[in-house]
């Protein structure tokens, strides 16, 4: 069944009780990423349910994180744009 990309939706879900967050999922992309965080730490994220269409983890709620906007300086943004040049140089030959 293809899906739209408003109804590829993920819900993450913990409260201050319990240790474990819940994530529901019906993005392709996001199943992706947990399922290869299922395989490498099984110990840690497991799949508890499934169906064709999602998808529902679950995992400490210290996994979860909130990080703040980087922000780049002029000169940072000069040197990243050299280096992506250079890589595609190197890549091109």
């Amino acid at each position: 069944m293809k899906l739209t990309r408003e109804e590829q939706e993920t819900i993450i879900t913990f409260d201050a009780k319990n240790k474990n967050a819940t994530i529901y999922t019906r993005d392709p992309t996001v199943m992706r990423e947990v399922d290869s965080l299922v395989i490498g730490y099984p110990d840690v994220f497991r799949c508890v349910a499934k169906s064709d269409i999602d998808k529902t983890y679950e995992m400490p709620k210290t996994a979860v994180s909130y990080r703040k906007p980087r922000k780049l300086s002029e000169e940072q943004r000069k040197q990243a744009r050299e280096r992506i040049k250079k890589v595609g140089k190197n890549f091109i030959k």
